[in-house]
């Protein structure tokens, strides 16, 4: 299987805050956010894989400043991080007020999608080909959350772990 770049999935979306987005106060709802986080970043891992892609999870996601009615919502996201069948994507949200021209970063999340095969069965995706140091780096990261997920879900389990103490 060819190895893919970042650059070749990567996604930007936008949507306006309208009134159905926000409480009565006029600050957008945080299910609005996660709802277009996970389809902007489903967007990604589909074309990475050429799949069928399944949200696994939804890590850190950092609600940092608001966002109103009336604003326009960006959301940039990229590939971080290939398994054999699962992707970490990250994305950002920022929030453009389109009558001063300020744009705010808003949110950030990191999402793992596993992508499925006709028959509803994990299946393997291209690896990431890594060009540019800000893919290297984001990488490395992605590495080190993947290992944090797993001791995550074996404290869940109920399983021991072993944390090492850094000097």
């Amino acid at each position: 299987m060819k190895a893919k770049t970042a650059a070749e999935s990567e996604v930007i979306m936008t949507h306006l805050v309208l009134p159905q987005d926000a409480n009565p106060a006029g600050n957008l709802h945080g299910g609005v956010i996660l709802k277009h986080v996970d389809t902007t970043g489903g967007v990604v891992a589909k074309r990475h894989s050429r799949h069928n892609t399944v949200t696994v999870s939804i890590d850190r996601m950092a609600f940092k400043q608001p966002a109103y009615m009336g604003e326009l919502l960006t959301f940039k996201a990229s590939l971080n991080h290939v398994g054999r069948t699962s992707m970490e994507i990250g994305v950002r949200v920022e929030a453009e007020n389109l009558r001063t021209g300020e744009v705010r970063h808003t949110n950030s999340a990191y999402l793992t999608y596993v992508a499925l095969d006709d028959n509803g069965k994990p299946t393997e995706v291209p690896p990431l080909r890594l060009e540019t140091e800000t893919a290297k780096r984001r990488y490395a990261e992605a590495e080190l959350r993947r290992e944090m997920r797993k001791r995550e879900r074996e404290l869940e389990e109920g399983k021991k772990v072993c944390l090492q103490k850094k000097n």
